[in-house]
C-alpha cells in the first residue's frame, strides 16, 4: 500500500484522470498525452502528495512508498521486457521534478537512472554501440552527481574538455568510444574523490535517491526565489515523474529538442525551436551547448551553416508539427514541447503552456480566436494589463557613427542601456545601489535567477532561444540575447570582448532584444506606435 498517491500512464489498464494539482503539470499533462495517443514513454509519477512530505531535508521515505515505487517498476519492466534486475537487459528511467505552477529551469532531473557498470557491457553489446552504452553511463553519473550528490558541473564538463582537446574533435559526439570509456572512469573517480564513496550501482537506491533529491530542490534557494519573484505560494510541493528512456544521443538518426508551437517571442504562428543530433535534452535548455535551428526559415535567418531538423529528419519534424497542432487544439494555449527522436522514432517527452513575451501573448491569442481555438472572450481574458502595458516594444535607434559590439540571437525582446556586470550576487547589489545593469554570461542556469531578476537585460555567448536564459527572461519580461557569436568572457579578469573590442564591469552597453544587436555605451531608445493586434483586442474587450 503507497503512502502517497502514485499515478501511472502509458503501460495499460484504465488511465488516471489528469489533475495537476496532484500530479503537478508536467504529469497531468503526460497523462493527457497518453490517453490521447501521443508517444509518449511509459512511466508514472508520484504524486504532489509525497513532494509536501518529503521535501524537506530531515523526511524519509516510508517503507510503504518504498515499496509502491517498487511494485510500480516492476509494471513498467514488465510492459518494456526490461528490468531494475537484470543489468543484460537494463530498465533506464529519467527522474523529473513537475510542480503545480509552471516553474521552467528551477528544479531537477535526474537522465539514464538505473545504468550500472556491470550493465555497460551488455547495453553495447544489445544496440551494437560500445561509444553510445559509455556515453549514456558518462551523462548518467554526470547527472547523478550534480542533482542528488551536489557535486559542481565544471568538474565534468573540464574531462569532457580535456578528453575533446586530447582526440583533436570539436564536439562531444566525435569522441570515441575509447575516449568516452575513459571519461566514465573519471567520472566515477571524481565522485570518489569528493564523497569518499564509489558511485552508486544499486538501480534501486539510484532512484530512491533521485526522488528525494527531486522532492528537495522544491525548497532549494533558487526555486524558493523564483516562486516570490512570481508571487507562487510555497505550500505546493513537486510531483516526480519517472520514464522510461529515450535515447537522443542513440546515433546520428537521434537527436532531442524543444519545441513552441508559435514563436514565444513575436506570436508569429510558424514552428519555432532547437534541436541538438546525438544529445540529450539537458543540454539544450541547460545552455551549455548552442542548438541547431528547428526549421529552413529559421536556419536561413539565422545564417547557421548546420542543416534544420526539417532538413535533417524531415518525416521526425512533420510528426511533431502534426503533433503540435493537435496538443495546442486541445490545451488550446501555444504549446512549449519537449522532444527526443531516438533511431529516426519520434517522443514527446512533455508539453506546457508556453512562456512567451507580451507581444506573442497578444498576437497569438487574437490569432487563436479567428483561427477558433479560441473565443474572442477567451482571447480577451488572456491578456491582461501585464500584457498589454508592455506592448509598446521598444527598440535602439542608433545613430549613423555607433560601433556593433556584438550580435547575437533574439530571445527575448526590447531595448535597454546599463552597465555591465558579470555575476548574479554583482546585479543584486547594483540594483540595490540604484543602478541600472545588464548580466553578461558565458550562460546561466538557476542559481543566476535573483540576477537575472535583478538586471534589467541578459547577454549570453552560449545558449539558444530555448536555453535556461531565454526562457526565464521571457518569462520575467527582460530584454535578452542569447549565443553572442564572437563573444569572449573573462569573469576573473573582469571584461568581454568582441570583435576586437574589451569591455570591462561597469562600462555601459546597450541591448535589442529585438534584432539581437549588442552595442558599447548608451543608446538612444525609440517605441513604435502600437500595432493591428491591440486594436483588434481592445475593441473586443468593448464587446464584453
Amino acid at each position: 500500500m503507497a503512502d502517497y498517491p502514485i499515478f501511472p500512464f502509458g503501460i495499460g489498464g484504465e488511465p488516471c484522470a489528469a489533475d495537476p494539482e496532484a500530479q503537478g503539470i508536467k504529469g497531468a499533462n503526460l497523462i493527457t498525452m497518453s490517453a490521447l495517443g501521443v508517444p509518449v514513454p511509459p512511466g508514472f509519477v508520484v504524486g504532489t502528495e509525497a513532494g509536501r512530505i518529503l521535501a524537506s531535508d530531515d523526511a524519509i521515505m516510508g517503507a510503504g512508498m518504498g515499496q509502491a515505487v517498487r511494485d510500480h517498476i516492476d509494471d513498467l519492466s514488465k510492459a518494456l521486457g526490461r528490468s531494475f534486475d537484470d543489468p543484460q537487459n537494463p530498465l533506464l528511467v529519467s527522474v523529473r521534478s513537475g510542480a503545480a505552477v509552471s516553474m521552467p529551469g528551477m528544479m531537477d532531473t535526474v537522465l539514464n537512472l538505473g545504468l550500472t557498470r556491470d550493465a555497460v557491457p551488455h547495453l553495447a553489446k544489445s544496440t551494437g554501440d560500445e561509444r553510445f552504452a559509455w556515453d549514456t553511463y558518462r551523462r548518467f553519473i554526470q547527472s547523478y552527481s550534480l542533482v542528488v550528490l551536489g557535486l559542481e558541473n565544471e568538474d565534468f564538463e573540464l574531462v569532457l574538455e580535456q578528453m575533446r582537446a586530447r582526440e583533436d574533435v570539436a564536439s562531444d559526439s566525435e569522441l570515441s568510444a575509447a575516449a568516452m570509456r575513459n571519461v566514465a572512469k573519471i567520472y566515477s573517480e571524481i565522485v570518489e574523490e569528493m564523497t569518499a564513496t564509489p558511485f552508486l550501482q544499486d538501480p534501486y537506491e539510484q532512484l530512491f535517491g533521485a526522488l528525494m533529491a527531486v522532492f528537495r530542490s522544491w525548497n532549494t534557494p533558487r526555486a524558493k526565489r523564483y516562486r516570490d519573484m512570481q508571487s507562487f505560494s510555497h505550500d505546493g510541493g513537486t510531483a516526480a515523474t519517472v520514464q522510461s528512456m529515450v535515447f537522443g544521443n542513440r546515433d546520428q538518426n537521434s537527436c532531442t529538442g524543444v519545441y513552441f508551437t508559435r514563436n514565444p517571442s513575436t506570436g508569429e504562428a510558424a514552428a519555432y525551436g532547437e534541436f541538438m543530433l546525438n544529445a540529450q535534452g539537458e543540454e539544450v535548455v541547460s545552455g551549455i551547448r548552442t542548438p541547431q535551428e528547428l526549421t529552413k526559415e529559421a536556419r536561413r535567418r539565422s545564417l547557421s551553416e548546420k542543416p534544420s531538423m526539417e532538413e535533417e529528419l524531415p518525416e521526425a519534424f512533420a510528426e511533431l508539427i502534426e503533433l503540435g497542432g493537435k496538443l495546442e487544439a486541445h490545451f488550446k494555449d501555444v504549446q512549449e514541447i519537449e522532444f527526443t527522436v531516438e533511431s529516426s522514432k519520434l517522443y514527446l517527452l512533455q508539453t506546457r503552456s508556453a512562456k512567451r513575451t507580451p507581444k506573442a501573448a497578444l498576437k497569438s491569442a487574437v490569432a487563436m480566436a479567428k483561427e477558433g481555438i479560441l473565443s474572442r472572450s477567451e482571447a480577451v481574458s488572456r491578456c491582461d494589463e501585464a500584457i498589454l502595458t508592455p506592448m509598446l516594444v521598444s527598440k535602439l535607434a542608433p545613430p549613423k557613427d555607433a560601433k556593433r559590439f556584438a550580435k547575437g540571437l533574439p530571445a527575448s525582446p526590447g531595448a535597454v542601456s546599463g552597465e555591465i556586470v558579470f555575476t548574479s550576487d554583482d546585479a543584486v547589489a547594483a540594483r540595490d545601489a540604484g543602478r541600472a545593469v545588464i548580466l553578461v554570461r558565458p550562460e546561466t542556469d538557476p542559481k543566476d535567477v535573483h540576477g537575472m531578476d535583478a538586471a534589467i537585460g541578459i547577454l549570453t555567448s552560449r545558449g539558444g532561444m530555448t536555453s535556461h536564459a531565454a526562457v526565464v527572461a521571457r518569462g520575467m519580461n527582460k530584454t535578452c540575447i542569447t549565443a553572442a557569436m564572437g563573444l569572449k568572457i573573462d569573469a576573473v579578469a573582469g571584461t568581454c570582448s568582441c570583435l576586437g573590442t574589451v569591455l570591462k564591469a561597469g562600462d555601459t552597453i546597450s541591448l535589442d532584444g529585438t534584432s539581437g544587436e549588442v552595442y558599447a555605451g548608451e543608446i538612444p531608445i525609440v517605441t513604435p506606435e502600437p500595432d493591428g493586434e491591440l486594436a483588434e483586442l481592445l475593441s473586443w474587450r468593448g464587446e464584453g
